[in-house]
């Protein structure tokens, strides 16, 4: 095979191979993150943030705190703070979403993931995810590498509707 074909197969194949993000690659910057609709809402801009809250990580896999109330509209700072000696992370989702992608990381922990709903963060740092309620609910939160879930490192967020839309 002539060197340009082999180095054409090569970067073809490498752009189907999955990368490592738990690895040595980071997380993007959540900052002014674009991202999808999701049930939960969607990647927010900081200059819209109306409130920050702080959410400590540990190795006794929890957070604090564990329950959060906001409301439908609301664009919210989470300052994710790991206070343990492990890598931890934070992923906002449905609770089904949650518990399907805990199951792909105790398979695949070294899974590609880089979305602005999640930040990992390594032993005493910190990490920010600037979210977008735009729907009322209860979602989740919770940290995912392998085994954590299952130890119970999860939270909750409930949505609250807008004002005259109660149904």
């Amino acid at each position: 095979m002539k060197p340009t074909l082999l180095l054409i197969a090569l970067l073809s194949m490498a752009t189907t191979l999955p990368a490592h993000a738990h690895g040595e690659k980071k997380h993007a910057p959540a900052e002014d993150a674009v991202a999808d609709q999701t049930a939960w809402g969607f990647g927010g801009k900081s200059a819209q943030v109306s409130r920050t809250i702080t959410i400590a990580m540990t190795d006794a896999m929890r957070f604090t705190p564990d329950t959060l109330t906001v409301e439908e509209g609301e664009t919210v700072r989470f300052v994710v703070r790991n206070q343990g000696r492990m890598l931890h992370e934070m992923v906002i989702g449905s609770p089904d979403e949650l518990a399907k992608h805990a199951a792909l990381m105790a398979k695949f922990p070294d899974m590609e993931h880089d979305e602005p709903y999640m930040v990992h963060v390594d032993p005493g740092k910190s990490g920010e995810i600037v979210w977008h309620f735009n729907r009322a609910g209860r979602f989740e939160f919770a940290c995912l590498i392998a085994g954590h879930y299952e130890a119970g490192m999860r939270g909750t967020i409930t949505v609250n509707p807008k004002q005259g839309d109660a149904q």
